[in-house]
């Protein structure tokens, strides 16, 4: 069959589908000698491989269980786990009806918006936010509204003319999309009391918070902000966890708590997916953790990541012009730089030339923006190579005419 004749029979969204800008344009640091500051990866160095081997010891004793097909709702064991280990974030024991498993959290997206949202309804984001969640929403044919963002996060106060406006026009809004602590991709941890402000307009008009917290166990300093789940007593909340980050990416599990009825609803169309996240993942991840090894290593991936972190804003220190605006992250994983004047997508090519990757700064609005801004990851190079990194960078950028 010809390529024009499969354009005809592709569907509206096959039809729209364009590769991911940031992946194209990660293309080209694929060369040797080159500091990667650009994709958000945990340092493999710090995965514990040895503790995680260990663990796979319950196949010996629960393998005809565990290599059968599984329950769409996850295994059971993990979730009692998380039910029980996550009960200080939550705010309570959430019970088994409220979790599911799933394939990575941004399964978790991709499930709701199938639960949630036609094609045309509106989804409030923080700009920036994360684009491998705009790119789930997209499949799903969704409107953006954006909503600012400053170093306490989602500037909520903004959000009644936002929405009112909206629905003035006649928009549907399903929810509210916040990454609420250390945010990919600017780092900003949203504050207690637009937590408590997000809750109460949700509440006044009736639009669900999904609360996504891949980073929320990775605090470096500070104190820790209480979830908004954990505030809500009127199931407006949803909130999503990931093993990718205190784990690693590859066991590819994650977990949704939400109202019971929404949950159901996820797991129903699940089952039309891929009928339960691997059982085989799932059952070695609860292994690790029911002897202690997720405990244990905590502390240390804290203490790993934070050293790096603290060597990339030293060397930013030294090296960015003066006026570059940007903060060191309490925990997470990135910088999120503003360059005023310099356009960071020239900037980019620029900064390959030199062997150092970022991600510009437009690939996370969905709408086009941020063109003075760009995104560096702290996590995955290597200690001797930040500060080398960041020469770089700041050569790249003095070439450009930056102050």
């Amino acid at each position: 069959m010809s390529e024009k004749a499969w354009q005809d029979l592709y569907s509206q969204v096959g039809a729209a589908l364009k590769p991911s800008p940031i992946r194209e344009l990660l293309k080209l640091t694929k060369k040797p000698g080159m500091i990667s500051f650009a994709g958000g990866n945990p340092d493999p160095a710090i995965f514990p491989v040895k503790e995680f081997a260990e663990a796979a010891h319950i196949f010996a004793e629960r393998g005809q269980e565990v290599l059968q097909y599984g329950m769409t709702e996850g295994f059971e064991p993990l979730k009692s786990f998380l039910a029980e280990w996550m009960a200080p974030k939550m705010g309570r024991v959430t019970q088994s009806e409220e979790m599911l498993i799933t394939t990575g959290s941004q399964q978790v997206t991709d499930l709701f918006c199938s639960v949630m949202v036609d094609p045309g309804d509106t989804v409030i984001v923080e700009e920036p936010t994360y684009p491998g969640a705009l790119h789930t929403m997209r499949n799903h044919r969704v409107r953006f509204l954006g909503v600012p963002c400053d170093e306490n996060g989602m500037q909520v106060d903004l959000l009644p003319e936002i929405i009112g406006k909206a629905r003035a026009e006649g928009q549907k809004i399903k929810f509210i999309y916040t990454i609420v602590n250390f945010q990919n991709p600017s780092g900003y941890t949203l504050s207690a009391e637009r937590r408590r402000r997000l809750l109460e307009i949700s509440v006044e008009t009736g639009i669900p918070i999904y609360e996504d917290d891949p980073y929320g166990l990775l605090r470096y300093n500070g104190t820790d902000e209480p979830t908004i789940f954990s505030m809500d007593t009127q199931g407006m909340v949803i909130y999503a966890g990931s093993f990718s980050k205190i784990l690693a990416p590859g066991s590819r599990v994650g977990w949704v708590v939400s109202p019971k009825e929404v949950t159901r609803k996820m797991v129903m169309v699940k089952q039309g997916v891929d009928m339960c996240t691997s059982v085989v993942a799932q059952a070695a991840v609860y292994e690790y953790c029911r002897l202690g090894y997720l405990d244990s290593h905590l502390p240390k991936i804290l203490d790993h990541y934070r050293k790096k972190r603290d060597a990339m804003a030293e060397a930013f220190n030294r090296v960015l012009p003066s006026n570059a605006v940007y903060s060191v992250p309490e925990g997470g994983f990135f910088f999120w730089i503003r360059l005023p004047g310099v356009d960071t997508k020239e900037l980019f090519y620029k900064a390959v030339e030199k062997g150092v990757a970022f991600v510009v700064g437009d690939s996370f609005y969905p709408y086009g923006g941020g063109s003075d801004t760009l995104r560096t990851c702290f996590t995955f190079a290597q200690p001797e190579e930040i500060g080398e990194g960041a020469r770089r960078l700041g050569l790249a950028i003095s070439e450009l005419g930056g102050k």
